[in-house]
């Protein structure tokens, strides 16, 4: 596997693929890198896991070499699972991440402390041409705060609290964040896919 394609506009996320993919001698692009433009695929799946096959396995018919898509959002168990896949349009089809985490807050005020519990979910799927897709899952348990505190991070990183930490998602530092998170759990576990490639 001498090139990859990560599904993904975001610079942010970029960086992590780079970091990890590159000193393996892979060259890694975004969708902003490639030839054509890539209109947004729907998203039609009621898993993450489908979601992020949707995403990669289009993209790879498409330029013919492997592709890394993720799809993530969180799970809150007092809502049965919610908002999971529709974490990103929770409140609303404009994606606006003050108003996700302020209906969960809402949906949430009369649960108890203790039942507070739920995860930031992340599936990548790596889509290869003519074999089947691999899929790999990343957690991170922790529970949902009464308020948002903090002014890193994104989504809902302001009312959660990750196992053990005194902190919310949004205290900690991008490199804090980093270790724990369900992406970085996610990476960890393609990453020794792609080692064996």
């Amino acid at each position: 596997m001498k090139e990859l394609i990560i599904a993904t506009k975001n610079s942010g996320k970029m960086k992590d693929f780079k970091s990890l993919f590159e000193p393996l001698g892979i060259k890694v692009s975004s969708l902003l890198d490639v030839a054509e433009p890539i209109e947004d695929i729907e998203e039609t799946g009621t898993t993450f896991e489908e979601n992020a096959a949707i995403k990669a396995e289009a993209i790879c018919a498409k330029f013919n070499v492997p592709v890394i898509a993720d799809d993530s959002g969180i799970e809150i168990d007092a809502l049965n699972g919610a908002p999971g896949v529709y974490s990103a349009r929770y409140a609303g089809e404009d994606k606006d991440d003050q108003a996700n985490y302020e209906k969960v807050l809402a949906e949430m005020s009369n649960v108890a402390d203790a039942e507070r519990t739920g995860r930031f979910v992340c599936v990548l799927a790596l889509a290869r041409p003519n074999k089947q897709t691999i899929f790999e899952r990343g957690e991170c348990e922790g529970m949902i705060a009464r308020e948002p505190v903090g002014e890193h991070g994104f989504g809902y990183d302001p009312i959660f609290y990750p196992e053990a930490s005194e902190k919310s998602m949004a205290q900690l530092t991008p490199v804090e964040k980093n270790r724990i998170s369900h992406r970085r759990k996610a990476l960890d576990k393609i990453e020794r896919w792609v080692k064996e490639l």
